[in-house]
């Protein structure tokens, strides 16, 4: 239902001659969740400490504290690491990256395949870095 829902704005929005009317009508459909909401909402689901988190996720406690209060911009890899780290499933990563305004994983991208293999496996960030590295890609840190 989502989907046809954002197929139909897609439309609208590229047959009108009126945006700002078209943004107007259709507002409840647009994201209002930003990146420090959503990792929050994640964190509280798990049974581990910020200290923790960061050490799984191969950041600082101060940088992550700075992300999560919404005072740092994290890259897509810093937001992999971060899932990576909270446990995320592909869903949750694939949300968090599009509420980031980032590149949501593409199966057909060899390095996002290994990534999307590493979430839904529950790789560590370690061996999700190694398996990059196997293949020849760069590592997520």
């Amino acid at each position: 239902m989502a989907e046809e829902t954002t197929v139909e704005l897609l439309r609208e929005l590229t047959c009108t001659d009126d945006p700002a009317a078209c943004i107007r009508r259709r507002e409840g459909l647009f994201i209002r969740d930003t990146v420090p909401s959503v990792l929050t909402a994640l964190y509280r689901k798990r049974t581990m400490s910020k200290a923790e988190l960061a050490r799984r996720s191969g950041v600082s406690q101060v940088y992550l504290h700075q992300v999560f209060a919404g005072r740092r911009t994290p890259s897509r890899d810093r937001l992999l690491c971060l899932c990576l780290g909270l446990g995320a499933s592909l869903e949750e990563t694939q949300y968090l990256l599009r509420v980031a305004v980032s590149a949501t994983l593409w199966p057909r991208s060899r390095r996002d395949a290994v990534v999307i293999y590493g979430v839904t496996h529950r790789l560590t960030l370690a061996q999700m870095d190694q398996t990059l590295e196997d293949l020849g890609e760069a590592p997520l840190r």
